[in-house]
């Protein structure tokens, strides 16, 4: 299953919505490579990019709440630090067992489902507190 982009994801922060948009994007190039076997060696690669990139997203995303002094920042981080650590896992996994399909269901549920369900939660949670701090609807 692809991941799509649409507008029930934004949340009226251009770095933060272009950064989800990517992270979806390297999410179903890392599905892609997987159901399409391109090895494991791409797998990793496309896997290594999506950590990356997840790590410099959160950090953009909990500066802001910092900046901004959200008030659940602390559990906000939690979750963050608590998917990079699923993610390493999967990323172990990716390379232990290869990109079978067993994996790549655990990719699509555990990146994909987390990601889309922080969004739409987590991460709206915070667009309208710091929207309410800047004054603006």
């Amino acid at each position: 299953m692809a991941y799509q982009w649409d507008s029930s994801l934004e949340t009226g922060y251009e770095l933060i919505d272009n950064q989800h948009k990517q992270l979806i994007i390297a999410l179903n190039n890392l599905l892609d490579a997987c159901r399409n076997g391109k090895g494991s060696e791409e797998v990793k690669k496309t896997m290594d990019f999506l950590t990356g990139y997840t790590v410099k997203h959160f950090s953009d995303e909990e500066k802001l709440q910092k900046q901004y002094k959200y008030p659940d920042y602390f559990i906000h981080k939690q979750y963050h630090d608590d998917f990079k650590v699923t993610v390493g896992k999967l990323t172990e996994k990716v390379i232990q067992d290869g990109p079978t399909e067993e994996v790549i269901g655990l990719v699509s549920t555990s990146i994909g489902g987390w990601l889309l369900n922080h969004i739409k939660g987590d991460d709206f949670r915070m667009a309208v507190y710091i929207k309410a701090q800047r004054g603006e609807s």
